[in-house]
């Protein structure tokens, strides 16, 4: 397979499917979702007091979140964080396009997700930057001076600069990464050095304010560890449990080394062209 492989056919290689879309939170209030918010508050006064007696559990915020909408990004690297995040009480969640208007943006594969506004509407200063992966839309994403200027812009003030599997690649891109530990989906972790980081083969790797998270799944472990750094341990543990996360996954093919030999060396030579392909398009700031 050489590096000029059809960009549809290589973006449909990995053989992760995305989530069709996040359950509404149950613990939201008000204007606590994602923007437009679609739930009412589900329990009383004396639940939602219950619960924010519990220790270590900031129950109120008002978090301004940017998750970035692009071509081809997958979408499970958006949705389990996007789960997490609009489920803390306040926080702001912005889906914000890199398209010229509103219109839906299509993942990897297929599955469209409305935006809430473009980068130009974009607030300024964030308290969490978020970058999703993919194959050939990361790719083309780091291709572009718009999209790689609204992150290295946004990620200067950032409290939390944040990506979950190749989103990596974009902040290393706009230069966020340059002497941080981090992490990314096992088919780009090595090319983390282009971009002058660490790799870390890590799900989750937290330096500093720089938070990624390994490939698709991890998104889940990774916004479950944000939340506890913005509201507390409890907080995450009130919010794993209203999502039922607790994986029993059928099989034990996760990572590489787990994965059976023939099967982790058949995806590691499908996926090894993906390597030379960020390489090539490494420019970072």
């Amino acid at each position: 397979m050489e590096p000029s492989l059809d960009r549809r056919r290589f973006a449909s290689l990995i053989g992760l499917s995305p989530l069709a879309g996040a359950i509404a939170p149950f613990l939201v209030l008000g204007d606590a979702l994602a923007e437009p918010a679609h739930e009412k508050r589900i329990g009383d006064d004396a639940a939602h007091n219950k619960l924010a007696a519990v220790p270590d559990l900031k129950m109120m915020g008002s978090e301004q979140i940017a998750m970035l909408l692009y071509p081809g990004f997958t979408a499970l690297d958006l949705v389990g964080p996007h789960y997490m995040f609009a489920s803390m009480m306040g926080a702001k969640v912005h889906l914000v396009t890199t398209g010229a208007d509103l219109a839906p943006v299509p993942s990897d594969l297929g599955l469209a997700i409305a935006p809430t506004m473009r980068m130009q509407d974009c607030p300024a200063d964030l308290d969490i930057l978020f970058c999703p992966g993919g194959l050939a839309g990361t790719l083309e994403a780091m291709k572009s001076a718009a999209i790689i200027d609204f992150i290295a812009d946004r990620g200067s003030r950032a409290k939390n600069i944040t990506s979950v599997c190749t989103g990596s690649l974009l902040l290393g891109q706009a230069g966020l990464l340059r002497g941080k530990r981090a992490t990314s989906h096992w088919a780009a972790i090595n090319t983390l050095d282009a971009f002058g980081a660490v790799p870390t083969h890590e799900r989750v790797v937290i330096d500093g304010k720089v938070i990624t998270g390994a490939g698709v799944s991890a998104g889940l472990d990774f916004g479950l560890q944000l939340i506890a750094r913005l509201r507390g341990v409890n907080y995450a543990k009130a919010i794993q449990l209203q999502a039922e996360y607790a994986p029993e996954p059928p099989f034990d093919a996760g990572t590489l080394k787990t994965a059976p030999p023939a099967v982790a060396d058949a995806m590691s030579s499908m996926l090894a062209p993906f390597e030379t392909m960020v390489r090539t398009a490494a420019r970072p700031r």
